[in-house]
């Protein structure tokens, strides 16, 4: 016999058998005792209070029950710096420019020239300012290693 007459057989048996329901063999195991989740309530629950368990939902809103041990919350984040006069201008002037000539053209106020140049100028300026500010050296205080800032 071949190896391309057995690998053929094979096929055949495959194809024959593809209708074929398959077995359950997991029917017949039992669940694993691992798998079980205990009941965090309890059975005398419905007793505390009036029997409508609102007693222990106060307390676990309260978080004194020491569910949450595992939960971090974060610090609230620090406020936005306020910025200085220089930095809001060069921020109104790159939105504010493009900003009025669509309001303009949407609402048909009539544009003359020196108006449009206005508005492009101070989207470029505003541009310009935001990214020399900017800087692109390493902190003043990182020191004589220039290595991953953290």
């Amino acid at each position: 016999m071949t190896p391309q007459s057995d690998e053929d057989e094979v096929w055949r048996q495959i194809v024959a058998s593809f209708n074929e329901k398959a077995e359950d063999s997991s029917a017949d195991q039992p669940w694993p005792d691992r798998e079980n989740v205990p009941d965090e309530r309890g059975e005398d629950s419905e007793e505390d209070g009036d029997g409508t368990g609102e007693d222990q939902d106060l307390h676990r809103e309260d978080g004194d029950d020491g569910q949450d041990e595992g939960h971090y919350v974060p610090p609230p984040p620090p406020p936005l710096p306020r910025g200085d006069a220089v930095s809001r201008a060069s921020w109104l002037a790159l939105f504010g420019g493009p900003a009025y000539l669509l309001l303009a053209a949407l609402l048909r106020w009539p544009m003359d020239g020196w108006i449009v140049f206005a508005a492009v100028a101070a989207f470029i300026g505003g541009f310009v300012a935001l990214v020399v500010r900017m800087g692109d050296g390493p902190p003043a205080d990182s020191g004589w290693d220039d290595g991953a800032v953290i």
